[in-house]
């Protein structure tokens, strides 16, 4: 693979599928692929813009079938995109295709199977998602990160093939050497990320100044929206406890060796990080996420006893007896540690090579 191939990434308009999508661009630019990037407007805020890769915007629209004037309207634009994707194949002449998921990457395959160009799907929930169901008949191969994915019919096993999650290298490397006394404090990091800030922040403060109360030491470390950065940091200074608020946009990784438990929606990569960095975490699935694959994520990862799971309605009641809990009981989390050291994701990247390699052999 010395020669540059022409790789284009296809990603929805959320940060669960625009990450891996990225993740995916850097590995591939170190590989010696020329990659470009395609997304919506709203999966552009989580493009950290580089130089080795070119950004595209073309719109997207879900099926919208409320009624028939928004399903026309939606199907209108859909066929618009595949228009437009088309000219933009014809021009940049991709070899390879990845689609990340998200109604955003479908116009750019389905292009591309018009076109007969190869292309790949990528699914790190544990059910696959709609866009990427509708393109199971036309894809060269069906990428996936965990064999206990439900929704894909039989007749297309054979294009499956398991990779793990495309997390970023330096979580895959970080070192698990952290060990915090509990007896002292609760180092607890919050990820909001861009949809659940809000509410995290609305309900958790709380939670910690009753565990506070109780005697619980805490030491809060709080992603959340730009615009309630004051308001909590009021909130946390009014009630002494110890906190640091920081933003979607900064560098969540940094945090990661300062916390012994985090608090996440069930976002299949953030859960995946959170496992391979050994950090025992409470899950918190997003309800009105499509087909509750959050929830079904969760229920993954508390089967495997690498976390707690806890639903939305009864966040408040629940975490308040679950954190004091916690900070009698030192082993608890040293127990969920244990279990997730026996989980990695460390081959994903050479899973992903020699899934290329094979592609690649077979064209030549």
């Amino acid at each position: 693979m010395n020669n540059k191939i022409k790789t284009i990434i296809a990603v929805g308009g959320t940060g669960g599928h625009v990450i891996p999508g990225y993740n995916l661009a850097k590995h591939l630019n170190e590989k010696n692929f020329n990659v470009d990037i395609i997304s919506d407007k709203r999966g552009e805020k989580y493009i950290i813009k580089e130089n080795y890769f070119k950004v595209f915007i073309l719109p997207s629209s879900p099926i919208n079938t409320k009624n028939i004037l928004t399903f026309l309207i939606s199907l209108i634009l859909i066929l618009y995109s595949i228009f437009k994707s088309l000219f933009f194949l014809i021009k940049n002449r991709p070899k390879i295709i990845f689609g990340m998921g998200g109604y955003a990457s479908f116009p750019i395959c389905i292009a591309a199977s018009i076109l007969r160009i190869k292309f790949l799907i990528y699914e790190n929930n544990l059910i696959i998602g709609k866009a990427n169901k509708y393109l199971l008949p036309f894809a060269e191969k069906i990428l996936i990160s965990n064999k206990e994915i439900e929704g894909i019919h039989y007749k297309y096993k054979n294009k499956v093939t398991e990779i793990g999650n495309i997390i970023k290298k330096e979580i895959i490397n970080l070192s698990k050497g952290r060990k915090q006394n509990l007896k002292q404090k609760i180092s607890i990091l919050i990820l909001g990320g861009s949809q659940a800030a809000k509410i995290f922040a609305n309900i958790l403060p709380d939670v910690f100044k009753n565990c506070s109360d109780k005697g619980v030491v805490l030491k809060i470390y709080q992603q959340c929206l730009p615009e309630q950065n004051e308001e909590l940091k009021q909130f946390y200074k009014k009630n002494h406890v110890d906190c640091h608020i920081f933003n979607f946009s900064d560098n969540v990784a940094e945090y990661f060796s300062k916390a012994n438990l985090a608090i996440t929606r069930s976002g299949s990569s953030m859960l995946a990080e959170l496992t391979n960095a050994n950090i025992p975490f409470i899950s918190v699935p997003l309800p009105s996420s499509a087909d509750n694959h959050q929830l079904k994520n969760a229920m993954f990862y508390e089967r495997k006893k690498f976390c707690f799971l806890i639903q939305e309605k009864d966040l408040k009641e629940k975490l308040i007896s679950l954190i004091r809990e916690i900070y009698k009981n030192n082993s608890i989390l040293d127990t969920i540690t244990k279990n997730q050291r026996q989980y990695s994701d460390k081959n994903v990247y050479n899973n992903i090579d020699q899934v290329l390699k094979n592609i690649i052999d077979e064209k030549n």
